[in-house]
């Protein structure tokens, strides 16, 4: 049986969101009208960005959005942005998780992407790093090559539990000895179901949830990446609470 490394992207490779430069470009080539910024996400991303928001919240807006956009187009006629995305910034990653994707190939580890972020994305990521295979959130097509605006999701953790066992079972992979890398509660089957879970940089939910399944703490680590420094800690690290942060 094969040993397997299972990555998401956004937040845990990639330090911000596929989807999210995606949209960008789009605006930034006027392929969707700049006013929907500023009439659908901007105050929402304002409250992200002053820690006063959730990014939930932003992402979400966002999404319906996004979906909305791409609705009638064709994937052809996107394929210049979709690779501007990568090429650009296709580098823009964590340190940490890039050496370890160099690691598991060394050690002849399957390695494999499974993201929320487009298929038509993940794709060219998973090109860009020569990986065995990947699973990304489905933007259906027409027969003539226009997308739906139908989507079949990626991000959720059963989505994800049900993305692993199709590889499982196409690579006669040893979950055992497999590892998992994510950053979100959408990741949190993953890290369940392997030998090695590491959690990067994790979501409040996603380190509550670890915290409170006794067997995956015990396995699980948690790094942290900021500035020029990567660190490890096991699950039972102290989370402060809201409450504890308003004096």
């Amino acid at each position: 049986m094969n040993t397997a490394a299972f990555f998401d992207i956004d937040g845990t490779l990639y330090r911000n969101s596929l989807m999210i430069e995606h949209f960008k470009k789009m605006v930034k080539y006027e392929i969707i009208d700049p006013a929907l910024w500023h009439t659908s996400l901007k105050n929402a991303f304002t409250e992200w960005r002053k820690r006063v928001g959730e990014y939930d919240d932003y992402m979400m807006e966002l999404v319906n959005t996004y979906y909305d956009a791409l609705k009638g187009r064709r994937v052809a006629d996107l394929e210049f942005i979709s690779n501007q995305v990568v090429t650009l910034h296709g580098d823009i990653v964590y340190k940490y998780t890039r050496s370890r994707i160099l690691w598991h190939k060394l050690q002849g580890h399957k390695v494999f992407f499974i993201s929320g972020s487009p298929d038509f994305l993940v794709s060219k990521m998973a090109d860009k790093y020569n990986i065995d295979g990947y699973r990304g959130t489905g933007y259906l097509v027409d027969q003539e090559g226009r997308f739906t605006g139908e989507v079949v999701p990626m991000w959720d953790s059963d989505s994800k539990n049900n993305a692993i066992d199709e590889i499982v079972k196409e690579f006669d992979i040893d979950l055992t000895q497999s590892f998992a890398y994510g950053d979100t509660n959408g990741d949190f089957s993953m890290l369940s179901r392997v030998g090695h879970p590491v959690a990067i940089n994790p979501a409040r939910e996603l380190l509550l949830n670890i915290k409170s399944t006794p067997e995956l703490a015990s396995r699980a680590k948690v790094i942290i990446e900021r500035k020029d420094l990567v660190y490890e800690l096991d699950a039972s690290v102290k989370i402060i609470s809201e409450d504890q942060l308003h004096i």
